[in-house]
């Protein structure tokens, strides 16, 4: 396939509308939320798809990446499967400008499952993240070749518009990052501002969010308190339930624990596995125990040298690529003797 340059720059200015939600009695007026141009990177949506019969790839030079017999679960590809929430790559390869991130990856993330992506730093799991939702054409050098499909369509394709892409395939990124401008009730409903959807029971859509993202009973009395009075890890929630309020079919999480203390992430992680039950969730890690906690299926990557491009080396349930690897660099890499 040819590759393809991205632009930014896409998407539809948000409805001039304030939010429904005010700031108590006494304190200054709530900023109006800013434009969609200026919170992508903040911003979060959702995602459709079907899935595709085990897919094994050839990366040229390196032979093939080993996939994990099925579950007996449907994996089937998108030609007539009618199954939401799969989430596929075929052949995604990626550059910064001359320089090659990721070779030919392909993967299918299942419906009502987490699927892991685990490897050393620096070997394209969250330029891979970003694929998935149109973020990796943010950067102005950036390109990519492959498909990324949705429900079997592709949504680099032409006529998809980006917006569209990310109210389907949300996205929570590191480093928690609520809107320090808004209360915590018009964090969670921003994302529905920004994309001109209205609904009919606010009060309800924000305690259907916050109760789904595990937040709910501690920020109830708290509404109108800023989103940033928070703690690190019910800000992540609150950015969960940001996510969550445009009813998105995927939910893309890149090391979303990496900044917060045990306790919260064992919340974070109990939310995960419930929302897994409704939804397709891709997450990244570099935390081994972690994946097998939370996790249905794995996907390892590996760079072989110094500038080279990142690619998968197995694929499969995680019970298997942790307890009977079928290769030794994923043997290596989860038993800790590299990475």
């Amino acid at each position: 396939m040819t590759e393809r340059e991205r632009t930014t720059g896409q998407g539809d200015p948000p409805p001039a509308s304030p939010l429904p939600w005010a700031p108590p009695p006494g304190k200054p007026k709530v900023p109006a939320a800013p434009r969609l141009a200026a919170v992508t990177e903040e911003m979060s949506g959702v995602a459709w798809a079907r899935p595709m019969q085990g897919v094994v790839a050839t990366t040229p030079g390196r032979g093939d990446f080993h996939e994990v017999e099925g579950d007996g679960l449907s994996d089937t590809t998108s030609d007539g499967d009618t199954s939401k929430g799969v989430l596929e790559t075929r052949d995604v390869s990626c550059w910064f400008g001359s320089n090659k991130v990721l070779e030919r990856v392909s993967l299918v993330m299942r419906p009502r499952q987490v699927t892991a992506l685990i490897g050393p730093s620096g070997c394209g799991k969250s330029t891979y993240l970003r694929t998935l939702n149109r973020m990796h054409e943010l950067v102005p050098s950036a390109r990519l070749s492959g498909q990324v499909l949705l429900d079997g369509r592709d949504i680099y394709g032409q006529g998809v518009r980006v917006t569209d892409t990310r109210l389907k395939i949300g996205m929570v990124f590191q480093k928690p990052n609520p809107f320090p401008s808004m209360t915590i009730a018009q964090n969670v409903l921003a994302g529905l501002r920004l994309a001109g959807i209205k609904v009919d029971n606010k009060d309800a859509l924000v305690q259907e969010c916050l109760t789904r993202a595990g937040l709910w009973t501690e920020s109830r009395f708290r509404l109108n308190e800023s989103g940033a009075a928070l703690s690190g890890g019910q800000q992540q929630r609150l950015c969960i339930a940001r996510a969550l309020a445009v009813r998105p079919e995927v939910l893309l999480m890149d090391e979303p624990c990496s900044a917060l203390d045990p306790i919260s992430t064992g919340v974070i992680e109990q939310t995960i596995a419930e929302l897994s039950q409704e939804i397709t969730i891709v997450i990244v890690t570099h935390n081994m125990q972690q994946a097998q906690r939370v996790s249905h299926r794995c996907a390892l990557f590996l760079v072989d040298g110094e500038g080279q491009p990142g690619h998968i080396v197995e694929q499969g349930r995680t019970e298997q690529v942790f307890g009977d690897p079928h290769e030794s660099r994923t043997a290596d890499y989860v038993g800790g003797r590299f990475g």
